[in-house]
């Protein structure tokens, strides 16, 4: 018997609507805020508080009195007017200023100069000039002045041995205390330097180099218009920290005055603020100095801050 045949055509299934896919679950927009939050909790108690305390002194009379316990009477912004019209402290912030640009411009030509000569260097130079500049960036700034004030000493000194000057005074004169403080300052400031701009020139490829090469760069054409631009983010950082360090020396002038320097001639922002507080018991105008100098920094960094975004912004 025949069987009919059905000539209808066959539909298939209608094809079910893909299921969404499930989005990752989102952190809330404060959960690195709570991952920063115990650090930001313990610089806040041991860096707010204190400048908290240094802006109080600097609005008060406080003085040895007040230390033994006397109240100290509210005095607002007299401190600040007081430094600010002292003819003085804009000799000595001029004077800071102009170190800090000589230190950290002869810190950034040797440091990169120096990073050069390691990248040219063969395996065992290079790892032998490395730890020496490490070596030479872990001494204690202190450590390291005694040993240069040592070298320059004026009776047993290894350079008046070489240059047969016995009983040359470095420390006494003005120009020759601020050479010897930028050498000390310089030559702890190289290796920080040097060994991060190295670390930089380690990720520039050598066929960038080669294809210079071949296009007929000279070598002084390949630093100046191939290796320096690469470099330029790292060497803002650099020279913005330079400047914030180099601006706020102290233990170097410090100890080289007291080996028998001149003080007030040769006196920085920071050895200032000190000598007026601790030697002269002036807390309140020591602090005003002290906020001064908080401010300067602050605007400094705000610099840095902003090139560093002009620098992402061109990346």
């Amino acid at each position: 018997m025949a069987t009919a045949v059905d000539d209808r055509p066959v539909t298939e299934p209608a094809a079910s609507a893909p299921t969404p896919k499930r989005r990752p679950r989102r952190r809330g927009r404060a959960f690195p805020y709570l991952l920063l939050a115990p650090t930001l909790t313990v610089l806040g108690f041991m860096l707010g508080y204190p400048l908290y305390r240094l802006g109080v002194f600097s609005l008060q009379e406080y003085g040895l009195p007040q230390v033994f316990g006397q109240p100290a009477p509210w005095v607002g912004l007299d401190n600040y007017r007081r430094v600010l019209g002292d003819s003085y402290f804009w000799t000595v912030l001029w004077r800071t200023l102009a170190f800090c640009f000589v230190n950290v411009a002869l810190t950034m030509v040797l440091g990169v100069a120096l990073a050069l000569l390691m990248a040219a260097l063969g395996r065992p130079l290079r790892l032998m000039v490395s730890a020496s500049l490490i070596l030479a960036w872990a001494m204690p700034p202190l450590s390291a002045t005694v040993v240069w004030q040592w070298i320059f000493d004026t009776q047993y000194g290894l350079v008046n041995w070489l240059l047969d000057t016995p009983g040359h005074a470095w420390l006494a004169d003005q120009l020759t205390f601020y050479l010897v403080a930028t050498i000390i300052v310089v030559w702890m400031g190289v290796p920080f330097v040097a060994i991060t701009t190295y670390a930089g020139l380690t990720q520039i490829p050598d066929s960038l180099h080669e294809a210079a090469a071949i296009d007929g760069a000279s070598g002084r054409q390949r630093l100046t218009s191939l290796t320096l631009p690469m470099l330029k983010p790292i060497l803002l950082v650099l020279t913005s920290l330079s400047v914030l360090w180099d601006f706020r020396v102290f233990t170097q002038i410090y100890v080289l005055q007291k080996a028998g320097g001149i003080s007030r001639d040769t006196n920085l922002l920071g050895v200032y603020a000190y000598n007026v507080s601790i030697g002269e018991s002036r807390f309140d105008v020591g602090a005003a100095v002290a906020i001064v100098m908080v401010l300067i920094s602050v605007g400094l960094s705000l610099l840095y801050l902003r090139g560093l975004i002009a620098q992402e912004g061109e990346l």
